[in-house]
């Protein structure tokens, strides 16, 4: 077999999602030929990150100690809004947007999810508001409906992020769902 490590690499880097042949290539090069370097600082990064990064036992981000950053500020802990989020993923796109200062559930399987522990939080940490942050599709929807049905008597606030068309794309470009969903969730000016 010609070229085994490298074959090798450029497979392991096509599993990786987003990232094609052609990409995976191309970095595999860099990687292995332009720049030994980076290749091994890669290399020992990811090492700590997969012996390091865990699960939040607060709210199921990414943690590299038992809790989270976020879990760890009591300012955002015992803020009265939570975030709902189905991935660890999720919560870091929120936060890019510097726009929320709550907490965040991940729950990513309502059939797995300890509702006994999750009302305990909420009522530990003084949660009023819950705020659905899925990607709108009828599953999202559907456990949206079970999990308020779940938390129907702690006396909470329930909604969920806008959803419709995003900023600079031509209607014409849109799915159809997102266009409903845009002119469902309209608001007046």
């Amino acid at each position: 077999m010609k070229n085994k490590f490298f074959n090798s690499l450029v497979e392991q880097l096509e599993q990786i999602p987003s990232i094609g042949k052609k990409s995976a290539n191309k970095i595999a090069y860099t990687l292995a030929l332009e720049n030994k370097v980076l290749a091994l600082n890669i290399a020992h990064c990811i090492e700590n990150a997969v012996c390091n990064i865990q699960q939040c036992e607060i709210c199921g981000g990414l943690a590299e100690d038992k809790t989270c950053y976020i879990c760890d500020d009591f300012s955002r802990l015992y803020n009265s809004a939570l975030c709902i989020v189905s991935s660890p993923k999720d919560i870091f796109t929120i936060e890019e947007t510097n726009t929320f200062n709550g907490s965040y559930l991940v729950v990513n399987d309502v059939k797995k999810a300890d509702f006994d522990m999750i009302i305990a939080n909420i009522r530990l940490y003084n949660k009023k508001e819950i705020i659905f942050a899925f990607t709108p599709s009828l599953v999202s929807d559907t456990m949206i409906l079970y999990i308020e049905d779940k938390l129907q008597n702690e006396n909470l606030v329930f909604s969920k992020i806008a959803h419709g068309v995003p900023t600079g794309v031509g209607l014409d470009n849109i799915d159809k769902l997102s266009l409903q969903k845009a002119m469902e969730s309209r608001i007046k000016i």
